[in-house]
Parts: C-alpha cells; sequence; structure tokens
C-alpha cells in the first residue's frame, strides 16, 4: 500500500454485511484514486469482516476492533493513524457518487481557508430508490447561522483537512450527535462549506424513536453543557424546545407510519435528472460488488 496517499478514508462499520459491499464497491468505482481506506470493524456480531476481505485492492484495509466502542471513537483513530493530507467520511451502508472524492480534494485544493467541504446527498429507502435530496447552504456564514439548531452540513460527506481533524477531535460521549458537538466546539476557528452536487446516496431506512430520542436527550444535555461555558442559557432552552416539539413530530410520524409524508422538510424533492444519475451510480456500484464477489469465490482458498 502506497505509505502516503493524498486521501484517507474512513469507514467504521457494525453489523452491516448486507450492504457493506456496495459501499467498498463505490470507492473502488472513484474517479480520484490516489486514496486508503481503512475499514474499522467495530465489534461486529455478523460476517461484515468476512464480506470487507472480498476486495483484495491493497488501498484496503482491514482494521478489526474486538469491542464496540462507537463511530467517534473509531474515526479518531483512523485520524491519528493516518499520514493523509485529507482525510474522509464514509459510512458502510451508503454509496459514494464516482466523483465524490475529485470534487471534494479540488475544492480544497482551490480554497485553501476552507476546513471542511460537505456535499448534497440523495436519500435513498430501503429498497434503494432515491427519495429525495437534501443541500447546505454553500458558504460558512449560511452553514453556522443558527448554531444551536445545527449545522446542515450531511456527516457521511465530510472531507477535510487531517490537521483539522488532528486539532478538533470527535467526543466519544457525543452519542448519535457527534457531529453537531465537533462543529459546535470548533466553528468559530474554523471555516465549512457545501458542494450543491450530490457526492453520495445516504440510506435512511431504519429510522426508530428510540434512535430519535436517545439524540435528541443527548444533544439537550450538551446545550446546557455549552451555555455553561458561554453563558448563553437563552440559547440552550430555546435549543431544549426545539428538541422536545422536534421529538414530537417525530412520534407522531413514526407512530402513524407517515413518516417522509409528514417529515417532508427532512426530505426535499429529487429532480428527474438526479434520479437517473443516482439509478446509474447505484447500478455500476451493484456491479462491481458483484463482479468482485464473483472473483474471490474463483479464487482457490
Amino acid at each position: 500500500m502506497k505509505r502516503n496517499p493524498r486521501v484517507t478514508i474512513g469507514m467504521p462499520v457494525c453489523n452491516c454485511r448486507t450492504t457493506v459491499a456496495e459501499s467498498i464497491a463505490s470507492i473502488l468505482n472513484q474517479t480520484f484514486e490516489d486514496w486508503e481506506l481503512v475499514v474499522f470493524d467495530d465489534g461486529s456480531r455478523d460476517s461484515t469482516p468476512d464480506v470487507a476481505r472480498r476486495f483484495p485492492d491493497p488501498r484496503i484495509r482491514l482494521v478489526a476492533g474486538k469491542t464496540n466502542r462507537g463511530l467517534p471513537a473509531r474515526l479518531n483513530q483512523i485520524v491519528r493513524q493516518s499520514n493523509s493530507v485529507f482525510f474522509a467520511r464514509m459510512d458502510g451502508d451508503d454509496i459514494a457518487y464516482p466523483d465524490r472524492l475529485k470534487r471534494q480534494v479540488e475544492f480544497l485544493q482551490r480554497h485553501p481557508e476552507v476546513d471542511l467541504v460537505a456535499g448534497a446527498v440523495a436519500v435513498i429507502d430501503g429498497k434503494g430508490e432515491a427519495i429525495g435530496v437534501r443541500r447546505g447552504p454553500r458558504e460558512h456564514k449560511q452553514i453556522c447561522a443558527r448554531p444551536i439548531s445545527g449545522f446542515p452540513m450531511a456527516h457521511p460527506t465530510w472531507l477535510g483537512r487531517t490537521n483539522w481533524f488532528l486539532r478538533n477531535p470527535y467526543r466519544e460521549d457525543a452519542v448519535r450527535m457527534e457531529d453537531w458537538a465537533l462543529l459546535f466546539r470548533a466553528y468559530r476557528q474554523s471555516r465549512f462549506a457545501n458542494l450543491q452536487e450530490v457526492v453520495l446516496g445516504y440510506r435512511e431506512d431504519s429510522l426508530s424513536l428510540r434512535k430519535l430520542a436517545l439524540a435528541r436527550w443527548y444533544k439537550s444535555r450538551f446545550l446546557v453543557e455549552f451555555a455553561r461555558t458561554d453563558g448563553r442559557y437563552g440559547s440552550a432552552l430555546e435549543g431544549m424546545s426545539r428538541e422536545a416539539a422536534k421529538l414530537m413530530i417525530d412520534g407522531f410520524a413514526l407512530g402513524t407510519g407517515l413518516n417522509h409524508r409528514v417529515l417532508k422538510h427532512r426530505v426535499p424533492p429529487i429532480s428527474r435528472a438526479e434520479m437517473d444519475e443516482w439509478r446509474g451510480v447505484r447500478q455500476a456500484v451493484r456491479s462491481a460488488a458483484l463482479l468482485y464477489a464473483k472473483h474471490r469465490e474463483s479464487v482457490p482458498a
């Protein structure tokens, strides 16, 4: 493996054997080729590590974790071990568009003042169909306009300067809101941006009230902690009230089965051109994953 690739892609995985092959294949399909992919198994109880081993590309490195420590802990470990200029996020159930790395690396090369860039995502359901596209605002000022409410930067699409991640590690106790906790702590001394192009197929078929409630609870707890630091108790109270209101809407949406119909603001419409592009990306990734699986089966044990 090349010792100092331009980009290290961190992919912590846990119990995603049915999706991880396509996620890895989507990295192998990148038009930008100077990367290493670190697949960090976070204590899976299924065959996720075996699926990852199917891919013989020397740029892919599988690391086995004996216990489940969570996404932020594993991301911090990968960053600390990286020798790359840039660090990228990737989940084991999402699909990167072929120009994702190329677009993001070129953007950061053109904009040395930017520390972290994200991109638009095509939201895909359990059947693999795109049901909408989420885009964040382009520039730092708009992204950080309401920090208490959140930062519209799709976490699975993050690509930033490795030195920035080293200076701003994830908080390992920030359960299900590690991205917000990091950006909230760093946004005053950093610069963020969003590409408007879709760079990732983001799977959203496993929403549960328990997971959403956990995320709302932890965010409210962190709002209180940050308020103690800067004295903005009014903003913290406003944020906590907003989280409680969102949880009520979540409960109604999931309890009635309406889900995305009620939460339409979470999944803006997708255009015909974007739908066609997603289907092309999906088909290419499926074909690549199948090809690697057949190659593995043909190799003598």
